[in-house]
């Protein structure tokens, strides 16, 4: 896919992209040169809610359980 640069330097970022990304209004881009080429990343308004789903689940428990474990070997 392929958009353009206006004279201000702004672009669009096609539909099926956002889609494919889950991207919104709030979300960003990092923008990285690597050599001869860019390379494009979303950056989610909220990190919390970005790595929300991402991990193992159940994190609160685990957390919950180590702190006891911790207090208990005090």
């Amino acid at each position: 896919m392929r958009s353009t640069l206006t004279q201000r330097g702004q672009t669009v970022v096609p539909a099926p992209i956002r889609k494919h990304f889950g991207l919104s209004p709030a979300d960003g881009l990092e923008w990285v040169i690597e050599g001869e080429s860019l390379r494009v990343s979303p950056v989610r308004a909220d990190p919390i809610a970005a790595f929300r789903g991402r991990g193992k689940g159940g994190s609160t428990a685990r957390l919950l359980a180590e702190r006891h474990a911790d207090s208990q070997q005090e």
